[in-house]
């Protein structure tokens, strides 16, 4: 009868474990604590080459994973949560540097104005509207070359400050780009919807709103209504004082001084009737549309006007983005 014979008990030789403690004394060393692999061979008895050795083979052997966390990776992951809200196909969202919410936009529209002018070409055409957001866009621009570009306002024009004024600040963007501004010559409420449609039709204002429904990009701000930092009741003198007319309408912010719902639908308010402005529908047929907005108080009616897909492009800070994020989630929107 045969006798079965056990296999011999394999064992590593010692050697080999010697080597492959050494070899993850030498990785920690190297990439945990930071240490040359001179100081290694110091710290361990051995000779660098051996050092160097160790670490190349731990490194074929995929003992070691680096990873790189990038700066900007939280950022990164908050435009992939706008984008997930709907509404816009980019997000670009930039660092919070500061409470000072001027600082902030002045950084929101230096990242709008980069943008702007990687997608300018010669011959373009861009409408704006007035407002604080495009205002900090034509100051952030620092253009690298001329453009050949023409630069219309979309809406009818305010006189006062410096923002409101969509002529004062189409101006200032073409002088920055190199490129030639069209003035309107119509108020930016008529009295009424008759009055709006005669101003409409009047051939110099005609002209100008034909080429700014031909533009290929628009740059937009978007306003909030029901703060008291609202810049909407700079546009028309009495509507501060119908601020209860405002509420009862439903209305949560503006775009193109249109007055909209929280989902982005426009009121039924009466000056929505006598703007002088291009229709959303209008502003819908521009190619590129960005919307550029920041501070606590714009969360809401940016979220109002994604839902209502107004726009293609949000530019904004990250401590507005996290605060629509916050406003999403509390309403059960997905994001």
């Amino acid at each position: 009868m045969p006798i079965a014979k056990l296999k011999p008990k394999t064992t590593v030789p010692r050697e080999e474990i010697v080597i492959a403690r050494q070899m993850h004394q030498a990785l920690v060393l190297h990439f945990m604590e930071g240490l040359t692999q001179a100081q290694i061979a110091g710290r361990l008895g051995i000779s660098q080459a051996t050092v160097n050795r160790l670490i190349k083979r731990g490194r074929q052997l995929g003992l070691v994973e680096i990873k790189i966390k990038s700066p900007v990776e939280p950022l990164v992951d908050m435009e992939e949560r706008l984008l997930a809200l709907g509404g816009i196909s980019r997000a670009i969202v930039v660092p919070t540097v500061s409470d000072n919410p001027q600082t902030a936009l002045q950084a929101v529209g230096e990242a709008a104005a980069r943008l702007l002018m990687e997608e300018l070409d010669d011959g373009d055409t861009i409408c704006i509207t007035g407002g604080k957001g495009v205002s900090a866009v034509v100051a952030g621009m620092q253009p690298p070359r001329r453009f050949d570009v023409e630069v219309i306002p979309a809406t009818g024009c305010v006189q006062g400050k410096h923002y409101t004024d969509v002529n004062h600040v189409s101006t200032l963007m073409a002088d920055r780009l190199g490129g030639r501004s069209y003035q309107i010559h119509a108020p930016l409420f008529a009295d009424d919807a008759e009055q709006r449609a005669m101003l409409i039709n009047m051939r110099s204002v005609a002209d100008v709103f034909k080429r700014a429904r031909e533009a290929k990009v628009a740059v937009v701000g978007i306003g909030s209504i029901l703060t008291d930092d609202s810049s909407y009741y700079d546009l028309h003198p009495s509507s501060s004082t119908d601020r209860v007319a405002i509420e009862r309408s439903g209305a949560s912010c503006e775009l193109l001084a249109h007055l909209l719902d929280d989902q982005g639908r426009v009121c039924d308010y009466s000056l929505n009737r006598s703007l002088v402005s291009l229709t959303l529908a209008e502003f819908a047929s521009i190619p590129m549309k960005i919307g550029v907005a920041s501070g606590p108080n714009k969360a809401g009616p940016i979220l109002s006007v994604l839902r209502g897909n107004h726009l293609d492009t949000l530019v904004t800070d990250e401590a507005t983005g996290a605060r629509i994020l916050e406003i999403a989630s509390k309403e059960g929107v997905s994001a």
